[in-house]
């Protein structure tokens, strides 16, 4: 009874992929979206796509291209094709903004590019892209059942924008000494990090290493440009004392003063 069993659903899968390849193959554009719609809806979503794409041109300006256009986005996001899923779903809540399911693929949209996101180091293109969908999203559905979810991945999205800033800045710093031109990009690259994130978790850390760079690359100054960078690297310090007056970096930052301030005291000399 086993072997039967097992041979009635080889025949079963055997007969189901035959009618498949026939339908793509030879069928007529109808039979081809009804084996579409039947694909999908068994979650076979690689052999939907198939067919919604040899059915796509016939079915333009017709009722049933709003449920191709979501099932051909909602397939490639089962299928892992998230750069693609979000760009199917951004076509389909423009072309359909009236549609029932608008929320669920604006939402869907951001969530595709969430997931094509790489880790922090690489190419921001796809989090640039989540981050800006999930907050149109927060935007155009305050009262959205998926808002916590949306602020959630949002939070996400943001951290490592905000981490990638941050390891780029001190990459800068801690390739100066190599160029000594990397310590103003390493400046410019802290208060970059500090205007455009206000609030950052890296904050503390990046207040301090911005001190660092600014107080080393006074050493590395001819007499003529040290005046006006030291009087950068104290601003610098009484900047994260002010905003984090019992710093673990603290310590070090005060023997960093001494160091700006007998650098001050040495040119104020030399001037008279």
């Amino acid at each position: 009874m086993k072997n039967l069993a097992s041979l009635f659903v080889i025949i079963l899968v055997l007969t189901s992929c035959g009618e498949y390849q026939k339908v793509l193959n030879r069928g007529t554009t109808e039979d081809q979206y009804k084996m579409a719609v039947k694909m999908y809806e068994a979650n076979k979503y690689s052999k939907a796509l198939r067919l919604f794409e040899k059915i796509t041109p016939s079915y333009r300006g017709k009722p049933q291209m709003e449920r191709i256009q979501y099932m051909v986005a909602n397939s490639n996001f089962n299928e892992k094709n998230y750069s693609l899923a979000g760009y199917y779903f951004d076509r389909f809540s423009q072309n359909y903004p009236k549609s029932s399911k608008k929320e669920e693929a604006d939402f869907l949209s951001a969530l595709s590019y969430y997931k094509a996101s790489p880790r922090f180091s690489l190419d921001p293109t796809d989090t640039d892209k989540a981050l800006n969908s999930f907050q149109t999203f927060i935007d155009a559905y305050p009262n959205s059942t998926r808002m916590d979810e949306a602020n959630k991945y949002y939070k996400e999205l943001r951290y490592k924008l905000e981490k990638k800033s941050f390891e780029i800045a001190k990459t800068y710093y801690h390739t100066a000494d190599y160029d000594s031109r990397n310590y103003r990009a390493a400046i410019v690259a802290f208060d970059n990090l500090l205007e455009d994130y206000l609030g950052t978790s890296f904050k503390e850390e990046a207040l301090y290493y911005r001190l660092k760079a600014a107080h080393d690359y006074v050493l590395k100054s001819t007499k003529r440009r040290k005046e006006q960078r030291i009087k950068d690297a104290i601003k610098a310090y009484e900047k994260l004392k002010r905003n984090f007056p019992k710093s673990k970096f603290m310590e070090d930052s005060d023997k960093m003063l001494a160091t700006l301030q007998k650098e001050e005291e040495q040119l104020q000399l030399v001037k008279s």
